[in-house]
């Protein structure tokens, strides 16, 4: 009976931890999602729910680094106007403890944008920290 007891608790916290870990993907998947359906609709307010007020962004702009606030660039970049033609993808979704990356596919019509998204959960709200990107070229 003891035996049974104790093989019992194990698989409930495993459960529990197993929910835990599912919740917190779920709430990095709206996160990001926030991010994408801003970018798709022009829509900083939006957008700006995805980041921390001090994100980076980092990348390769003509064989040159930059770092930028991401949230300043965006601001700077977006403008009002009709939906973008574009499709997205949350390609994977990976979170340990508070920490967590996400990488989204965002295909236009002649090249897709790869991003890489580091997410931490901050005040329990998971927040984009730090992207980084690369431009794919279509053939």
């Amino acid at each position: 009976m003891r035996t049974i007891l104790y093989i019992l608790l194990v698989c409930l916290s495993t459960s529990s931890l197993t929910f835990a870990q599912e919740s917190d993907k779920t709430l990095v998947e709206k996160t990001v999602t926030y991010y994408l359906d801003g970018g798709t609709n022009n829509d900083f307010e939006t957008l700006k729910k995805a980041f921390h007020t001090n994100a980076t962004m980092k990348f390769i702009s003509k064989g040159v680094y930059k770092e930028v606030n991401a949230l300043e660039f965006f601001k700077k970049v977006m403008k009002p106007g009709p939906k973008q033609n574009r499709k997205t993808n949350i390609a994977s979704i990976d979170v340990t403890g508070n920490a967590a990356q996400a990488r989204l596919e965002i295909e236009y019509e002649t090249f897709t944008f790869i991003d890489y998204m580091n997410l931490l959960k901050v005040d329990g709200e998971w927040k984009v920290v730090s992207k980084i990107f690369y431009r794919q070229q279509k053939n």
